[in-house]
């Protein structure tokens, strides 16, 4: 299905401190990680991010802890996925479990900026930049981790898988 949604583009090395600052890891509560989420790097976000809106960055983001409040966080923000040139590994992983779409396009990254507006469909894995026109296809999700985003987690997939969804 075709959407739409704003950049909000970053640099290098954003790590899960940045994401969600370790002050907030008294919580568990999606929404109140959301609240927070990206305040240390861009004052801005949560004012601003709405549903369907998605984060581009350079290299290794989400290094740092493996903590699972970051991409918890960037979920319940609204972000619809993000794209990066490449994740740190536990990120990455941890994305996946808790259901949110990551996809690794280092040539849309370097067409993007803040503020660009995104033409997507995540099941497709397909973006276009509107102010460039420039498309971009991002490597198929394999069936599982497709039906892990299509339920939402992990955990509801296993619970599901077990009957007590």
């Amino acid at each position: 299905m075709l959407e739409k949604g704003k950049s909000y583009r970053y640099g290098r090395d954003v790590n899960t401190d940045l994401i969600i600052p370790a002050r907030y890891m008294s919580t568990t509560d999606p929404d109140e990680l959301a609240s927070f989420c990206m305040e240390d790097i861009d004052k801005n976000f949560v004012k601003t991010v709405r549903k369907g809106d998605i984060i581009v960055a350079e290299e290794n983001f989400g290094n740092g802890s493996s903590r699972e409040h970051a991409p918890i966080a960037i979920k319940a923000s609204g972000v619809q996925c993000v794209i990066a040139k490449f994740f740190a590994r536990i990120f990455y992983r941890n994305a996946i479990n808790i259901g949110l779409p990551i996809f690794e396009i280092p040539e849309a990254v370097d067409d993007i900026q803040y503020g660009d507006i995104l033409e997507y469909d995540i099941d497709k894995g397909w973006f276009k930049n509107t102010r460039t026109g420039r498309e971009f296809q991002a490597k198929a999700f394999t069936p599982e981790v497709k039906e892990i985003f299509d339920v939402g987690g992990l955990i509801p997939l296993i619970k599901k898988q077990l009957g007590k969804a």
